[in-house]
């Protein structure tokens, strides 16, 4: 996990099209078979004139945060070890999978930290596990390998072909649900039962 920037980020800035997905949930459509997207949600943390940066939220990996802290070479503090260890790591896209990226709510100044809201930011330099495996870190967090990116454009064309619900972000969805509700969490964010878009997604 190096601690150079990723190329996307930096401060938000106004994006040159209408939409603005910055604080959103992406959720894949049910009729969406893309095998690396089918039946996600993703958190847009940036949405610019450079594109669209964000983690998928719901798909865990086999990995879990010991067997991260061990590949990166860091010691947990005692009494610590039994509230990390088994969380799980989520494939966060498919951009840079060979390095881990945090989502979590704000804690500390870290080298390479984006703010997205007052309740979430992202985290690509290795500081914050530093300060996790330390007792020091963030009380709310989710870590990924990988990030999915679109380029300018791309998501907006892929949202007008029906691929993609959107909605308001909520970090309680984002940190505190179960992983297998996280999906039927965002669906009824909009006001939409998740069986009756499954039925409908059926139909088409």
């Amino acid at each position: 996990m190096p601690q150079e920037d990723t190329p996307l980020l930096g401060t938000l800035s106004a994006s040159t099209s209408q939409l603005n997905l910055a604080n959103h949930f992406l959720i894949a459509m049910p009729s969406m078979n893309d095998p690396i997207f089918g039946g996600t949600v993703v958190y847009i943390c940036e949405h610019n004139e450079k594109g669209v940066l964000g983690v998928v939220i719901n798909k865990p990996t086999d990995m879990t945060m010991d067997v991260l802290f061990d590949r990166i070479d860091l010691k947990v503090a005692e009494g610590l070890r039994a509230g990390v260890e088994d969380e799980p790591i989520m494939f966060g896209g498919p951009v840079q999978d060979d390095r881990g990226f945090v989502l979590h709510s704000p804690s500390g100044r870290y080298s390479s930290s984006l703010s997205v809201t007052d309740d979430v930011a992202f985290t690509t330099s290795i500081d914050v596990l530093e300060a996790v495996a330390n007792g020091t870190g963030p009380r709310r967090m989710l870590v990924s390998i990988g990030y999915a990116g679109w380029s300018p454009g791309q998501l907006e064309e892929e949202i007008a072909r029906n691929g993609w619900l959107t909605v308001n972000a909520d970090a309680r969805v984002l940190f505190d649900l179960p992983i297998e509700e996280r999906y039927n969490a965002a669906i009824k964010l909009l006001g939409i039962d998740p069986l009756m878009l499954a039925s409908e997604a059926g139909h088409a």
